[in-house]
């Protein structure tokens, strides 16, 4: 583990956070100079989690129930497998999944980065991957000079994976259907923990996603059914 000066985190929104958790602003900036202290490796995830968090929700906060119950979770079982295991460190590697549903513009990708940015300052090692969807599928189309499989594991086998927009496409093709599969399918059976975003309902799963993926995400996914008008149009 990389040892990061406290100075790094200025200028970052860290106290709503740090507030959840009954922390004041000034945990994160104890200068210990201990690689493995919960201090350190908060600033260690923050700053790896914000390089993947665009501009747009860099000061997002998670405000559902349901999400900062996940998030409380994925920590206290990291904690847990820390002590067991007698390691310098607590790290995410287990855990359930969640699903957030709900029309579009109704908040869910602000809260999914928002997750991302609270679980970092937990003081446990949590590493993203994040993309959106068609992100996913165009970066593993087959095309010259690019190792398709590769860019695919980096997906699959991410401690932890945020999936925006999953579903999005109303006519799915049998190459979005396989990397689908593929994907979900892996981390269903590993237990890893995926925060997926979707504005299909949940009638409309097993028509974008078909009857496998969405019978493994019922399992391995608690459902947040988000409600509410277009924020975007109503900002404009």
């Amino acid at each position: 583990m990389q040892y990061i000066p406290p100075s790094s985190l200025r200028g970052h929104d860290l106290a709503p956070l740090l507030a959840a958790r009954g922390l004041d602003a000034d945990w994160i900036g104890l200068n210990d100079f201990d690689p493995y202290s919960p201090q350190n490796v908060a600033r260690y995830t923050y700053l790896r989690a914000a390089e993947l968090v665009p501009h747009h929700y860099r000061t997002a906060i998670p405000t559902l129930p349901e999400l900062r119950t996940w998030i409380d979770g994925l920590a206290a079982t990291a904690l847990e497998a820390q002590q067991e295991r007698d390691a310098p460190m607590a790290t995410v590697i287990n855990g359930p999944s969640l699903l957030l549903l709900g029309p579009v513009g109704t908040g869910k990708t602000y809260e999914a980065y928002g997750a991302m940015r609270q679980l970092a300052v937990f003081g446990v090692r949590a590493q993203w991957a994040a993309t959106t969807a068609a992100d996913l599928y165009a970066a593993l189309r087959p095309r010259h000079g690019i190792d398709s499989e590769a860019e695919f594991r980096q997906f699959r086998d991410a401690p932890l994976l945020l999936i925006d927009d999953l579903g999005a496409e109303r006519k799915p093709t049998e190459f979005t259907e396989e990397v689908n599969f593929r994907l979900i399918n892996y981390r269903y059976e590993h237990h890893m923990p995926t925060l997926i975003t979707s504005n299909a309902d949940a009638g409309q799963l097993r028509e974008r996603l078909g009857g496998r993926v969405t019978s493994r995400l019922r399992e391995m996914c608690e459902r947040v059914a988000i409600k509410g008008d277009d924020r975007r149009r109503r900002a404009a």
